[in-house]
């Protein structure tokens, strides 16, 4: 085990995350990182095998309120005042579904889990596949120079449209939820605090709008429960759910859509694979989770007692983070791991990435994800085959953003 304490903010790792974390991996199972701007370090799990037990084993919790006997450190409180988020509105970004343990993640996720079944996924394919053709068609009205932003004018609205119109967010807002997201992402806390109160204010407005004028979306059947039973739903949690549910459902998305098609440009090969035959699309957005995906560290588990982990013992309340970037390029469990391929999986219907997570908090979205990553790819590559890079790999630039990775732009061109 290496006694040296990693930086999540190194410049190297967040420039090459995939190698640099492959080789913390390599250095032993588990190891030590400073948490950006505070006076924490937390495990990193980094084997496959030893995040998917992080993940599944209910002795790791996300609350570390959960934690017995013990008053552990938030970290995630720490970093939300670290960034300049009042306390008042804190609480709405810390105890969402994705922080909540036991029959409080029960309860909560059951509220909107029937929104994202594979029955109710598949008949939202249609209007996804409509709104994919819209923005197609108006790709070309976009070029400056013959030069299109594939994350500007495709990865963000195609994600954002989808949600917004399953949540209940009218069209004109929007927008706004486009800049709030991409300021939250920066990560600077002069502008954290504000974006977040303007957030939660907006969804407040939202509600009682909604509220006088009920829809058939998920806001108002959010409001049914919560007005029927407050048990069920509080005040604080209506909001926070939806924040949860919009940021989520598409920043995410949005970049395994434009990482997907910048690693499906970079491997020629691969994208004529996919060109040539789109029923490969399930098994491609497999893959492309696996080697690219956006999400490349969870949030903070806390072992609510002593564990052993990696050949390590956990002390009760300390923290982990599961590293899902090495795990998905571990070679003990994905051969010729370093390499985009595919048809790596037999079947499109299984999964054996950790890119959505794994366990009690598997990503509630994913199958929505994964729908309109197939989607997307299939319609731009049958609509421009011939799409190609506007710049050199070299030159995209990316959000300096720990444990993520999302492209500032995809310049491309269309082609004939």
């Amino acid at each position: 085990m290496t006694a040296h304490t990693y930086d999540l903010l190194d410049p190297e790792l967040l420039r090459d995350p995939f190698a640099g974390y492959s080789r913390i991996r390599e250095e032993g199972p588990l190891a030590r990182a400073n948490f950006p701007g505070l006076d924490t370090s937390v495990w990193l799990v980094t084997r496959y095998d030893d995040v998917r037990t992080l993940l599944s084993d209910r002795r790791f919790v996300n609350n570390p309120a959960s934690v017995p006997g013990l008053d552990v450190t938030n970290v995630r409180a720490k970093g939300a005042a670290a960034q300049g988020i009042p306390p008042e509105y804190a609480e709405y970004v810390l105890n969402t579904v994705l922080d909540a343990d036991g029959e409080d993640h029960i309860r909560l996720r059951r509220l909107v889990s029937r929104a994202f079944t594979a029955r109710r996924v598949a008949e939202l394919r249609p209007r996804v596949e409509e709104i994919t053709e819209s923005l197609l068609d108006a790709l070309p009205g976009t070029a400056e120079d013959g030069v299109v932003d594939l994350v500007e004018h495709f990865a963000y609205p195609l994600p954002i449209t989808v949600i917004c119109e399953l949540v209940g967010v009218p069209e004109e807002d929007r927008q706004s939820w486009r800049e709030w997201g991409s300021t939250l992402m920066r990560m600077r806390p002069e502008t954290t605090g504000p974006t977040i109160r303007d957030m939660v204010e907006h969804i407040k407005r939202l509600i009682a709008h909604r509220r006088a004028d009920p829809k058939d979306d998920l806001l108002t059947g959010l409001i049914r429960a919560h007005d029927e039973d407050g048990d069920r739903l509080s005040d604080k949690e209506l909001v926070t759910m939806v924040l949860t549910l919009v940021f989520a459902g598409h920043e995410t998305t949005a970049h395994l859509i434009s990482n997907g098609t910048a690693a499906l440009l970079a491997h020629p090969e691969q994208l004529a694979l996919l060109r040539d035959d789109p029923a490969l699309a399930p098994r491609a957005v497999h893959e492309l989770m696996r080697w690219c995906g956006p999400v490349q560290g969870t949030r903070v588990r806390y072992a609510s007692e002593d564990v052993e982990l990696g050949g390590q013992t956990i002390r009760r309340g300390e923290p982990l983070m599961a590293v899902l970037v090495a795990a998905n390029r571990d070679p003990r469990a994905f051969p010729d791991a370093d390499r985009l391929d595919i048809t790596r999986e037999a079947d499109g219907r299984k999964e054996t990435h950790v890119g959505f997570g794994h366990g009690l908090h598997y990503c509630l979205g994913a199958a929505l994800a994964r729908q309109e990553g197939e989607v997307a790819f299939t319609a731009l590559l049958k609509r421009y085959p011939a799409i190609e890079r506007a710049v050199p790999e070299a030159e995209l630039r990316r959000q300096p953003v720990p444990v993520s990775w999302r492209l500032e732009a995809l310049p491309v061109r269309l082609g004939a």
